[in-house]
């Protein structure tokens, strides 16, 4: 079989869709249409390109559940139409294989209604809802970015046949992790929103003066973003972080010790995560951001951990997503 065509649909929350993309990208050797209403990004593989989608949720959006049965779908949104349109477009024109949904259950639908395969990519939490289950069957192939020892998923037993659990995965796996001393305090965010407030973590870092902290991503004035943390990670005694999937793939490879502390998601997504993280003794959890006279004692419960990290099965992790859609992008697995 010649090169496949792969779609590849990207969500625009946060950056842990379009990193996941670009971890898994560089393994496969197939020509990728990446669609997104996220901005193109500047640093893609010179094998993907950029489908930018309208928006569908800005303006009026009547009736986007269809009564239970789909997540968003307005009607009458001209957005909407047009996103449908382009992908549609594109499957016909460039004779798109398969399809990697990162994530919408609607994507998911419309691409097993053109009769393109959809490898859908999974997420944790409480996801037993109609629409979830509706994706979830129509995909060929679910891909889930953790070990299936340490997360519950009920909602992936209906379509246990399906799931393929590839390990986290980081955009940082394969580079070498420093072996010098680590010091220091790094507070992690991200692009996905917090209940946290700037003042809040201000009260931290004066909390616990003995200890010096770095901010990235985070809502404190002094903060700064960095779009290669990896010095930072790496050179932290402790890191303060969320519990999105890619977050703790990231601190997975960096062999780090951590404090993690959920977000409210959809579905309890990360308080799903930082609960297995808690049970594995993988990290010190708190359900919410501490009060500050509670952080001298989190940080050094954390840093007197000693992860075993490698259960996270960070390494080949993007590998092995990346056979599992070539293998449906050639014919390899039907449904």
């Amino acid at each position: 079989m010649s090169r496949p065509v792969i779609g590849w649909y990207v969500h625009h929350h946060g950056s842990g869709h379009l990193g996941r993309l670009r971890a898994i990208a560089p393994h496969l050797d197939a020509d990728l249409f990446c669609f997104s209403s996220l901005p193109a990004p500047d640093d893609l593989p010179a094998h993907c390109r950029w489908v930018p989608l309208d928006r569908d949720d800005q303006g009026e959006t009547p009736a986007p559940t269809a009564d239970g049965l789909l997540h968003w779908a307005p009607l009458g949104h001209p957005g909407h139409r047009r996103r449908l349109t382009t992908i549609a477009d594109a499957v016909e024109r460039h004779g798109i294989s398969a399809m990697v949904v990162d994530v919408s259950v609607e994507v998911t639908l419309f691409a097993r209604l053109l009769g393109i395969p959809p490898v859908l990519i999974a997420q944790p939490g409480r996801r037993d809802d109609l629409p979830h289950t509706l994706g979830l069957r129509a995909a060929t192939r679910v891909l889930a970015p953790w070990p299936a020892d340490l997360v519950p998923a009920a909602h992936l037993d209906a379509v246990r046949e399906k799931v393929v659990h590839v390990g986290g995965i980081s955009r940082f796996e394969g580079r070498a992790v420093p072996t010098t001393e680590r010091s220091g305090v790094l507070m992690l965010g991200g692009r996905g929103g917090t209940t946290v407030t700037g003042e809040q973590i201000e009260s931290a870092v004066a909390a616990t003066p003995d200890r010096r902290w770095t901010l990235l991503g985070t809502p404190a004035a002094s903060v700064t973003w960095s779009a290669d943390p990896w010095s930072a990670l790496t050179a932290a005694d402790t890191v303060v972080s969320w519990a999105g999937q890619n977050a703790i793939a990231d601190l997975a490879v960096a062999q780090a010790r951590a404090v993690v502390v959920p977000q409210p998601r959809p579905f309890d997504e990360q308080h799903a995560t930082a609960a297995a993280l808690a049970a594995a003794g993988l990290a010190v959890v708190a359900d919410d951001w501490p009060e500050p006279a509670a952080w001298p004692e989190l940080l050094d419960r954390a840093a007197a951990l000693r992860p075993d990290w490698s259960r996270w099965r960070t390494d080949g992790a993007a590998a092995r997503a990346a056979e599992v859609i070539d293998q449906v992008a050639r014919g390899g697995a039907g449904c």
